[in-house]
C-alpha cells in the first residue's frame, strides 16, 4: 500500500494539496447542469450517512423519488439529516434580497416543509432550522457530495456545483463536512416534529 493511504496525517503540504485536488470528480457550470439522476445516484449510494444543508432545496422536496429515497435509506438505518434555513430568520431574508427574490426565499423553506410533511414523521430522518449565512449548501452521501457554491447575486440553480469524493490524504471534503456539522450543532429541531 501506498504511504500516504496508511499514514495520511504525515502528508506534506504539497502531498495533501495533490490529494485534495484529487477529491474533485467534476465541476457543473451550474445546479441546473447536474443531471436529473445523478441526485438520487449520490442518495442511493449511501451506507452510514445522507446530509442536506440548504435554505430551501425546494428541488428535493419536489422529487418523490427523492423523498423515497431518504425515507427506504432511514428505515435501512442510514443517518438523514437535513437542515433548512429559518424561514424567519435575518439570514433568510437577507439571501432573499441578494439574490433579488425577496420573500420568496422564505415562502419556498415553508413549501419544502409541506412537501416534506410525511418525511418529517419518519423515524430515522431529523430536520432542523439553522439561522447561518449559507455560502454553499451541501448534499453529503458518506464519503461523496454535491456542494452548491453561493454567488452573490445569483440563485442557487444557477451557481456552480461541484462533485466531491473524499480520499486518504485530501483535506476539502472534511473541510466540507466540518462545516455540516457546526451548522447542525447549532440548528434547532424543527416544531411538529
Amino acid at each position: 500500500m501506498d504511504e500516504t493511504f496508511l499514514w495520511p496525517d504525515a502528508l506534506s503540504n504539497e502531498q495533501v494539496t495533490a490529494a485534495s485536488s484529487s477529491e474533485l470528480v467534476t465541476i457543473y457550470p451550474h445546479r441546473t447542469s447536474v443531471p436529473r439522476d445523478a441526485w438520487g445516484r449520490l442518495f442511493a449510494t449511501a451506507k452510514e450517512e445522507i446530509g442536506v444543508l440548504v435554505y430551501s432545496g425546494l428541488f428535493l422536496s419536489e422529487d418523490s423519488g427523492i423523498q423515497r429515497t431518504f425515507a427506504e435509506k432511514a428505515e435501512a438505518g442510514v443517518r438523514v439529516r437535513i437542515l433548512l434555513g429559518d424561514p424567519e430568520s435575518p439570514q433568510v431574508a437577507e439571501r432573499g434580497d441578494d439574490e433579488g427574490v425577496g420573500d420568496a426565499q422564505a415562502a419556498k423553506i415553508r413549501n419544502a416543509l409541506v412537501l416534506y410533511k410525511n418525511l418529517r414523521r419518519q423515524e430515522g430522518v431529523e430536520f432542523r432550522f439553522h439561522r447561518t449565512v449559507l455560502y454553499n449548501s451541501i448534499y453529503r452521501a458518506d464519503d461523496q457530495l454535491l456542494v452548491n457554491t453561493h454567488v452573490y447575486g445569483v440563485t442557487g440553480p444557477h451557481a456552480p456545483v461541484w462533485h466531491l469524493r473524499r480520499i486518504a490524504g485530501g483535506d476539502l471534503v472534511n473541510t466540507y463536512l466540518e462545516s455540516f456539522e457546526r451548522v447542525w450543532e447549532r440548528a434547532t429541531p424543527i416544531p411538529g416534529d
